[in-house]
């Protein structure tokens, strides 16, 4: 059998008006990742793929980058208006000499779809996926008009495969005061047969809003909730000033410490940790390392953060008890609790910020310093961790 270069086309150029929001769907998070990169890791994963070019609007190359982030890809292409203008600016920018087109709308990609088509081009100039249609299908109108036959009909989806040649032809070919539906259609209308191969319910594409649910519900890993715990203490020193969660808070002295001497976020930190498995603040930023002299734990904070997110993890909720005699912490809780949740990336609902005394009794008592304990909840995969 002959060898071919296969390479994929990636059409993430749309606004995705429909869905709404601040971004477009190809760059929201879906089951722990980008829409976009759900799409191209399945074709990555793919041994039979060659080449990955994504098209992108004009305008979007940081959401782009933020998407993809190290993945081994070219530079992106930029598409135009209309879909069917972005594809043939893909394909001006591949080198293979078969292509699958695929919309990153559909980011569940099985690779036995990819296997079926690649197969179905070496007898036929293009290929599609499709699926059988089940539902009752009539004509509308103010009443309800004739029902259609569904056994003569089905659903298309991408990804579509083709020659690339034929492809590009028919994109020359096509008349382009019409917008074409999708590719199989400029193909077919060149007098190219089209084979039909079995499609995927896991290639549903992500149209309205609603959709981003159900995506999250079907593909989402399963999740385990787990608790962390932190504590942490700093004596006082000289100063005009010192920092809890987050906030500068005047006072007649300071906390001591090789950092800010946050102590509450150093205990939110370990409690972040703790539900990871992950050490805890003095393994990340040690005391010995002169980088961290005076650095703002706010810095801390987001490091524990990130690592929880990049293990797959979601915050549901932190709570954190301040342990002093001075200062009072109610005037400055709003603040507190505000500037977690900003931390976070969470609501301030899933925030909650308490302090207390210790009536008088030790270091804390004799205001000899402060202490903080917290609790994290959090959400992470069953598997993996």
């Amino acid at each position: 059998m002959m060898s071919h270069r296969i390479s994929a086309l990636v059409v993430a150029a749309g606004s995705g008006s429909r869905i709404g929001g601040d971004i477009p769907k190809q760059y929201r998070i879906v089951a722990g990742k980008p829409v976009l990169a759900h799409a191209v890791d399945a074709l990555l994963a793919h041994s039979a793929i060659d080449e990955i070019v994504v098209v992108i609007g004009d305008g979007q190359g940081a959401l782009y980058a933020e998407a993809i982030g190290d993945r081994p890809l070219p530079a992106p292409v930029i598409g135009g208006a209309l879909r069917r203008e972005s594809v043939a600016n893909g394909l001006a920018a591949i080198t293979g000499d078969w292509v699958l087109v695929h919309d990153a709308a559909r980011p569940f990609l099985p690779a036995s779809v990819i296997d079926r088509l690649i197969k179905a081009l070496e007898t036929a100039a293009g290929a599609i996926p499709v699926l059988p249609v089940a539902d009752t299908l009539a004509l509308g109108g103010p009443t309800l008009g004739d029902v259609v036959p569904r056994e003569t009909l089905v659903r298309v989806q991408t990804p579509q495969a083709f020659h690339t040649k034929l492809l590009r032809d028919a994109h020359a070919a096509w008349d382009a005061s019409r917008e074409a539906s999708d590719d199989a259609q400029m193909v077919r209308h060149a007098r190219y047969a089209v084979a039909m191969v079995e499609g995927s319910a896991m290639l549903e594409k992500i149209t309205w809003a609603e959709d981003f649910g159900a995506a999250e519900r079907r593909h989402a890993p399963a999740l385990v909730s787990r608790t962390g715990m932190g504590f942490d203490v700093h004596a006082f020193t000289q100063g005009d000033h010192l920092w809890l969660g987050g906030v500068k808070v005047p006072h007649g002295k300071a906390l001591a410490g090789h950092s800010d001497a946050d102590v509450a976020l150093h205990a939110l930190v370990d409690a972040l940790l703790g539900t990871i498995g992950d050490g805890d603040i003095g393994s990340h930023f040690p005391p010995s390392d002169e980088r961290w002299r005076g650095a703002a734990s706010h810095q801390f904070l987001t490091h524990a953060r990130d690592l929880v997110t990049q293990a797959g993890g979601r915050i549901d909720h932190v709570d954190v008890t301040i342990i002093c005699e001075a200062p009072k912490i109610g005037p400055h809780r709003p603040a507190i609790r505000a500037r977690i949740a900003e931390l976070l990336a969470i609501s301030e609902a899933q925030v909650s910020v308490k302090a207390t005394t210790t009536e008088k009794l030790g270091f804390t008592g004799r205001g000899e310093g402060i202490a903080a304990q917290a609790v994290a909840t959090v959400r992470v995969p069953e598997v993996g961790l």
